[in-house]
């Protein structure tokens, strides 16, 4: 048995490459159908938060920490 790349032949060469190529089109077709396709396709119009009123809190040495959220 040879194990070498270069003095391989033809057939092996094949072989290599259609392993390969399967080996890519099951990694795509894994990609694409973990794809989210639901919803009208506006991903982050549900990710803004939109601020609202300053806010006001104390930490336990009675300092005062204002947030603007």
């Amino acid at each position: 048995m040879n194990h070498s790349i270069y003095s391989a032949d033809r057939t092996t060469h094949l072989k290599i490459v259609v392993v390969a190529l399967c080996a890519v089109i099951a990694v795509t077709g894994l990609a694409l159908s973990f794809r989210d396709t639901s919803g009208d396709g506006s991903v982050q119009a549900e990710r803004i938060i939109k601020a609202g009123k300053p806010v006001m809190e104390t930490n336990s040495r009675g300092a005062v920490v204002r947030w603007r959220l």
